[in-house]
């Protein structure tokens, strides 16, 4: 057998921990890939000149969501911590990025469906409690 360089190795790993991500912190990257436009209370908001569809898919390939819904003509997509909105503008799209401990925590997207609706302990059936019976 061939041994493989180390750079090999490390892309390997690189690639495994990149598809490993889901739900991880789109917040680097966003800031890296968007220009902000401000921040209040509730979080920051970014713009893409790119269209809604094409800002979120570069999103979610860069990090991937725990979960993901349209409505509207908006992309939503949820991360442990965070709570990313790709909505429509007159030139290509804005990104906001929302803590989930703000309107999320408070069932504002519980309208989305599955993956939308905050948790709560007293909300599982079963002992196991989060991921109970993944």
């Amino acid at each position: 057998m061939t041994p493989r360089p180390a750079w090999a190795a490390l892309l390997a790993a690189g690639l495994l921990l990149t598809g490993c991500g889901s739900g991880g912190d789109p917040e680097d990257f966003i800031r890296d890939t968007y220009r902000s436009t401000g921040t209040d209370a509730d979080g920051d908001t970014y713009e893409s000149s790119d269209p809604v569809g094409t800002t979120a898919g570069d999103i979610a390939a860069a990090v991937a969501p725990a979960a993901r819904q349209s409505d509207g003509g908006s992309e939503y997509l949820r991360y442990d911590d965070d709570i990313v909105v790709v909505t429509a503008a007159s030139a290509g799209s804005t990104v906001r990025v929302e803590d989930v401990d703000g309107r999320y925590s408070r069932g504002y997207y519980s309208y989305l469906g599955s993956g939308f609706r905050p948790g709560s302990p007293a909300a599982g059936g079963g002992d196991g409690g989060p991921g109970d019976g993944k």
